[in-house]
């Protein structure tokens, strides 16, 4: 089948010619583009969108369900993609200078975008011990001491990674922790964020005691005998983790570093990091300036939690104004309700599990609506955490109010993080009130063990409900909310459209009616987060005139089976024209 049957016009920028771009970019033709890449199967997703059922739109290239790609090599000068098209073509723009890759039959996408996650967690992490894994006492006990024997007296000792919803029934006890470590402060983080447990150490060191009373929208876990077991829960969390020692500026740029370099080896070219408080934004805004942002951030300052940055001065501010910075503010991020695991999602009815629990969540969460809407008035995108049926209604209500006070707030595309639990009533309204559904695929496979628990089997059909959101109306994107779990893309896109683990499990899928097509779930990797974000002229396609921001894969995710998709591996990341990544 000829390569160019789906085409664009000759005078379309997608396979524009060297003139027209020397024109485009006001560069000249005799000095050629600094980077061709050739041999390469690329996939520009410059076609139109799928219907909302998955069928892909008549101008997509695929026939009887095997997918081509529509390029084999593209152009690159400066900052900007000039050329897409065939070998002879772009080969023929050579000049001397060019940095010519054979890709030898690599797949080409575009850029891929990380939409959720907390980019400090990445580096913070890897300095802490991990407990990912871990189920028992004895095993959080056996990794704790192996990677903690004989730290000196009062040397803090942090771990993460314990899964708060496995541990949701039998929560753990700071006991164990006071006889291994009488000295020393431990503070373990949860998974997801929604869990810290403390020895008695750290508690004293956050000045914690058994007549503190639960903060707004959280909880200290406490014994029959009323005394503290070291569990903190949701919003409570922050009173432990904020008594760890603070880090240096430095340090706090290494953290964001390293975690981007991650991301990068990863194939990611930008990431939206969902709720950045005040200690990190001027290691953020250091790196920019000084222009060691290898790759594009979208900084989501945080609402309504300790350390949030302030309102007044970032609502004067107003959001990031020049579309081409690499670090952009301009969205927030709010928390409405808890999470499905610890049962502090709010749910309209109680939970199966639980009977007269119904969750927290609003301003009993620590929501802000006044300080939320006082950011959407100033220009910046809201993305608001909701994942109970219940939280979600109300998120909608809120936005659905904000808009009729600030009709022009509805064409930014306010965002609901995690969407996780939508009852059918409400599904539509995502479309009719511009909304995008931030959620994650890694996330609804790795609850299907216990979520048909909380919810039951009735309601638990309008949980991580990907096609009937996609029905009705929301732009979709996929993340990996990380490091809550595992951030690959073809992890991402092997759990949209199997809706299974890595081990196969659930046998059959978890309610696979909701499953997406693999176009779909790698649209909700880039053109839909260029869409969310304001920026689809920009980026989101591989199209002349649009930043060289660039995936290349060893592993077709149009055509590839499941098994093959987890054994992906990323060849190159290239980040406004630069290659910031290259497989060793």
């Amino acid at each position: 089948m000829p390569l160019n049957r789906w085409r664009r016009d000759a005078g379309s920028l997608l396979f524009a010619g060297a003139g027209l771009m020397a024109m485009i970019m006001g560069c000249s033709v005799s000095s050629g583009p600094d980077l061709i890449l050739h041999d390469a199967r690329i996939y520009t997703m410059a076609w139109s969108d799928p219907l909302a059922e998955g069928i892909p739109a008549p101008d997509a290239p695929v026939e009887s369900g095997v997918w081509m790609p529509d390029a084999t090599a593209i152009a690159v000068t400066g900052d900007r993609i000039v050329f897409v098209g065939s070998d002879e073509d772009a080969l023929a723009l050579r000049r001397a200078g060019t940095r010519v890759v054979n890709l030898d039959g690599a797949v080409v996408v575009p850029g891929l975008v990380e939409s959720h996650g907390h980019l400090q967690e990445i580096g913070e992490k890897s300095e802490e011990i991990s407990l990912e894994g871990v189920l028992t006492k004895s095993e959080m006990a056996k990794r704790l001491q192996e990677a903690a024997a004989g730290r000196p007296a009062g040397e803090w000792i942090l771990g993460t990674g314990w899964d708060e919803g496995e541990w949701a029934d039998a929560l753990p006890d700071r006991a164990f922790l006071d006889d291994m470590f009488p000295n020393n402060p431990v503070v373990l983080k949860g998974l997801r964020g929604f869990g810290t447990l403390g020895n008695a150490a750290a508690l004293r060191a956050a000045g914690l005691r058994s007549d503190t009373e639960d903060p707004v929208g959280g909880t200290l876990v406490r014994r029959e005998d009323g005394s503290l077991s070291g569990v903190l829960l949701n919003n409570a969390t922050d009173l432990l983790n904020d008594a760890v020692p603070e880090r240096t500026l430095q340090h706090r740029q290494r953290i964001l570093r390293y975690g981007m370099d991650q991301l990068l080896a990863s194939g990611y070219v930008s990431t939206h990091h969902a709720g950045v408080r005040a200690n990190y934004l001027p290691a953020y805004e250091w790196l920019a300036a000084s222009g060691e942002l290898p790759m594009r951030v979208e900084a989501m300052l945080s609402v309504g939690v300790l350390g949030a940055p302030d309102v007044g001065e970032w609502t004067r501010r107003g959001p990031t104004r020049d579309p081409e910075a690499m670090l952009q503010i301009r969205a927030v991020k709010a928390y409405y309700d808890g999470s499905l695991g610890s049962r502090g999602a709010k749910l309209l009815d109680d939970y199966a599990d639980q009977p007269g629990h119904r969750g927290i969540a609003g301003e009993d969460y620590g929501f802000d609506p006044g300080a939320t809407e006082a950011f959407i008035a100033a220009g910046f995108q809201a993305g608001i955490h909701a994942i109970g049926d219940a939280g979600n209604r109300d998120v909608l209500d809120f936005y659905e109010d904000v808009f009729a006070r600030h009709p022009e707030a509805k064409a930014l595309r306010h965002r609901v993080e995690h969407a996780q639990v939508v009852h059918p009533d409400d599904v539509d309204r995502f479309g009719a009130l511009n909304l995008v559904a931030s959620m994650e695929p890694g996330h609804a496979v790795e609850d299907s063990p216990w979520a048909e628990d909380r919810l039951g089997p009735d309601r638990v059909r309008g949980a991580y409900a990907w096609r009937s959101l996609r029905r009705g109306g929301a732009v979709l994107l996929f993340n990996s909310d990380f490091t809550g779990t595992d951030w690959s893309v073809f992890y991402g896109i092997y759990a949209a459209i199997t809706r299974r683990q890595k081990d196969g499990t659930p046998e059959g899928g978890f309610f696979t009616e909701e499953a997406v097509t693999a176009e779909e779930a790698l649209r909700a990797y880039t053109v839909w987060p260029a869409r969310a974000s304001g920026i689809e002229d920009r980026t989101g396609t591989l199209e002349a005139g649009k930043w060289a921001d660039i995936t290349i894969v060893d592993t077709d995710p149009f055509n590839a089976t499941p098994e093959a998709l987890l054994k992906g591996k990323v060849v190159m990341t290239i980040v406004g024209g630069v290659v910031r990544y290259e497989q060793p």
